[in-house]
């Protein structure tokens, strides 16, 4: 699969958090705060790891190219990740969705000067020897922007199973 220049990254990032947003508009507060069984999260919780984890790997994008060679990366154990998707009643479902919609202009002021260079500047996952040295490109392609479309399908599986219930 070739690379995608940053335009077509935003573009792909933009068109998800659009679709996330057009999918959760409208629904009541029940709906978004369901969840479909034990092992799925609600559209709620998906709704805060995105808010969570995209901040997250801009910013990791940020210190490997201030730092090439430094390591990156996380698991899915590291704190913030879980605190994002516990203490639900504690969320807002107007703040948390309303968080989704400022992403966009997020992920544009970080990630939109991005030349093709920096895009090929490479550095080691911190945890999985399996990645070894990848381009900041492979941040943002699988942990920006295929994240996003995963978890807009998520949501969509979600309310289909609602449909289903």
């Amino acid at each position: 699969m070739a690379e995608k220049t940053i335009q077509e990254y935003l573009t792909s990032i933009e068109e998800s958090l659009a679709g996330i947003i057009e999918a959760c508009k409208g629904l009541p507060e029940d709906v978004i705060r369901w969840n479909p069984s034990e092992e799925e999260w609600s559209i709620l919780q998906i709704a805060s790891h995105i808010n969570e984890a995209t901040p997250y790997w801009i910013n990791e994008t940020k210190r490997v190219l201030e730092q090439p060679g430094c390591e990156w990366g996380r698991g899915l154990q590291h704190a913030a990740r879980l605190d994002a998707v516990s203490n639900l009643d504690d969320l807002s479902v107007e703040k948390t969705l309303f968080g989704v919609i400022l992403l966009r202009d997020e992920v544009r002021a970080a990630l939109g000067n991005l030349t093709e260079e920096q895009l090929k500047i490479e550095s080691p996952h911190r945890n999985f020897a399996k990645f070894g040295n990848k381009p900041v490109s492979f941040i943002i392609g699988h942990f920006i922007d295929e994240h996003l479309a995963s978890h807009k399908g998520q949501i969509q599986r979600n309310l289909s199973k609602l449909a289903e219930v």
